[in-house]
């Protein structure tokens, strides 16, 4: 015996026939095969042998009482953990219709009797090779399922990485904290949590958002690696062409996201780092860039950021102001709730600022 042949599992074949010769018969030709017979003499002591035994292969009699052989196969190719047991119906009748009707339940094969051993053998033999390529095929689509995700895992990791090193240029032209990243990651995730917590928003709020809008959050001002430094690092007030050109970074951004997707497959982060980028500067009353999207119509993601990013920039240094306090900051921006910030958000991010950085 070779060694692939003796690690390799013994096939179990079940045999369910209310007939003590047949199973006995059965029993002699699959044990020459060199298999396991396991024999039942009903269907209700094969769907108990079925989960503790999982059989390669099982053998039914069609006119068995209370449960028939078409009843059963029904319940295994019912149940997801059974369906892929091959089923060869046995039956001493060889009317075509009872051959059509044990295909129609899901049986692979049909055997009248009496059995010739060499034809019994032939069958059994074809299905065993099936099912066994069968498990090898599943297992090589587990396999390379596994290999193309960890691969689209890569190319999603590696898009992620270009697209923070552009945000990173994009913060330091601005001259943003070296730290507003962290902050404005940190900060949406503890707002999220929160209003994960709450009867408005519990039922809108996954676990997954969660995990998303913390990675997306910082993308909102991609498109400011397009603007002039100049204009960026103005002490001065903006003249209205300059704020024409800085409104702009909110569709460059979501173009660059865009274009980002296109490249591949669809998912949630680039689809929120888009809505994000594309509708941060939208106003609650519609009075803000760059589609004049009021209430709800702003996706919620840029909703929260906008909020979020307001109050990191408040309470950060910039070049041409000292950092407020961050009470005196939710303060200066309790005056715009209703204009420019979600009334029910903002009342979240009072009750819980003290936990923020």
């Amino acid at each position: 015996m070779s060694q692939e042949n003796a690690t390799k599992e013994i096939a179990k074949i079940l045999v369910v026939d209310d007939v003590e010769n047949n199973r006995f018969v059965l029993r002699d030709i699959i044990q020459e095969m060199g298999y396991q017979p396991i024999l039942v003499e009903s269907g209700a002591q094969a769907l108990k042998v079925i989960e503790r035994m999982h059989p390669q292969l099982a053998i039914l009699d069609i006119a068995m009482p209370e449960m028939d052989g078409y009843e059963l196969c029904k319940l295994i190719k019912d149940n997801p953990e059974t369906r892929d047991i091959p089923v060869v119906f046995i039956s001493a009748f060889d009317d075509p219709s009872d051959v059509v009707k044990g295909f129609d339940f899901g049986g692979e094969d049909y055997i009248t009797k009496p059995f010739i051993p060499k034809v019994v053998k032939a069958r059994l033999k074809l299905h065993l090779k099936l099912y066994d390529a069968h498990k090898e095929l599943h297992e090589m689509n587990r396999r390379l399922k596994s290999f193309v995700n960890e691969q689209l895992y890569q190319l999603e990791m590696e898009k992620k990485n270009v697209l923070y090193a552009l945000i990173r240029v994009a913060r330091e032209n601005a001259c943003y904290d070296v730290d507003h990243m962290e902050r404005l990651c940190y900060n949406c995730r503890i707002l999220v949590e929160a209003m994960q917590l709450s009867p408005e928003y519990g039922h809108l709020i996954s676990d997954s958002y969660v995990d998303t809008i913390e990675i997306a959050a910082p993308l909102c001002d991609l498109g400011n690696v397009a603007i002039p430094t100049d204009i960026l690092q103005k002490r001065e007030s903006l003249t209205p062409e300059e704020m024409e050109v800085i409104r702009t970074h909110t569709t460059i951004g979501a173009t660059i996201l865009n274009d980002v997707m296109d490249t591949g497959d669809y998912n949630d982060f680039l689809q929120m780092s888009m809505d994000i980028a594309h509708y941060h500067h939208e106003n609650w009353d519609g009075s803000g860039y760059p589609c004049q999207k009021k209430g709800d119509e702003i996706p919620l993601s840029a909703q929260i950021v906008s909020i979020v990013s307001d109050y990191c920039a408040m309470t950060e240094n910039r070049i041409y102001r000292e950092s407020y306090h961050n009470e005196d900051a939710l303060e200066m921006m309790e005056k715009d709730v209703g204009i420019k910030y979600n009334p029910d958000i903002f009342r979240i991010i009072r009750k819980i600022y003290r936990h923020m950085n």
